[in-house]
């Protein structure tokens, strides 16, 4: 044993040179070193090689705590366990036919989006963004589903609205309707909401600002956590932006359950 080293500190250390020589071995076998192979020195009790990119001067006089350092340094940089996972929340998404939902989440899952049919009932998908998971739960839109949403509701985390931008006067007063009622809804009026004004590139699209005079925001959702972003299928980092503020909500409301 080394001076200055614990048994587990040692074996903490030649854990960590021995990968650090696989690692050499497996890049001079892929060409990536380019010099010849050089003899491996040994610095104290940590097994080193020049020829490898890491470089530490180490002299067999190191103290113990050098010692200590250089191996929790190597053990940092390759022997720790996977980043610990992502948390995952359960959102409902709602909005009416052709609003563009299932569209937007096949995307969103880098799904084929070619053959897109209406949803018939709900689908279900695992969203992986950067900082979470999201489980979708979609609900179709067609009136003789709508009825059925509020059965869909429970367990939800947060709430994703779609909206076609570029609808008739008929159908976004239909939307309108739904939101304000989900808004209000006693399983989902406490839950944050990311209501997308989608198809902005359409002709006829509503620009974000007038969709949120229409549809009387500010009044009606005053006092609950909501975004109103703008939203296209060719546009996908947008969305990815707009899921993601989602997620900031879900983790702050996450915090304050926490502090009660």
């Amino acid at each position: 044993m080394c001076a200055g080293f614990t048994e587990e500190e040692e074996c903490t250390a030649n854990a960590a040179s021995r990968f650090i020589h696989k690692l050499f071995s497996k890049s001079e076998r892929r060409g990536i070193q380019s010099q010849s192979r050089q003899k491996i020195k040994t610095f104290g009790c940590i097994q080193l090689t020049p020829a490898f990119h890491f470089i530490v001067a180490l002299s067999p006089e190191t103290t113990a705590r050098s010692y200590r350092g250089i191996t929790w340094i190597i053990w940092t940089l390759c022997c720790k366990g996977p980043p610990p996972p992502r948390p995952e929340y359960d959102v409902v998404c709602i909005g009416l036919t052709g609003s563009g939902k299932t569209s937007l989440l096949s995307r969103l899952c880098s799904e084929a989006t070619d053959n897109i049919v209406p949803t018939t009932g709900f689908s279900i998908k695992a969203v992986p963004l950067q900082n979470a998971i999201l489980n979708v739960k979609e609900l179709g839109g067609a009136d003789s589903i709508k009825k059925y949403w509020s059965r869909y509701y429970q367990g939800s985390q947060g709430v994703v609205f779609v909206l076609d931008s570029a609808s008739s006067e008929e159908d976004l007063e239909v939307a309108r309707t739904e939101l304000h009622s989900a808004l209000q809804h006693p399983q989902l009026c406490t839950l944050p909401f990311l209501i997308l004004a989608n198809h902005q590139d359409k002709p006829a699209a509503r620009s974000v600002q007038e969709i949120k005079k229409y549809f009387e925001l500010e009044p009606l959702a005053r006092g609950k956590s909501w975004i109103l972003d703008g939203s296209t299928v060719d546009s996908m980092d947008t969305v990815k932006e707009s899921f993601g503020q989602l997620i900031h909500l879900l983790e702050e409301k996450d915090h304050e359950i926490g502090r009660i």
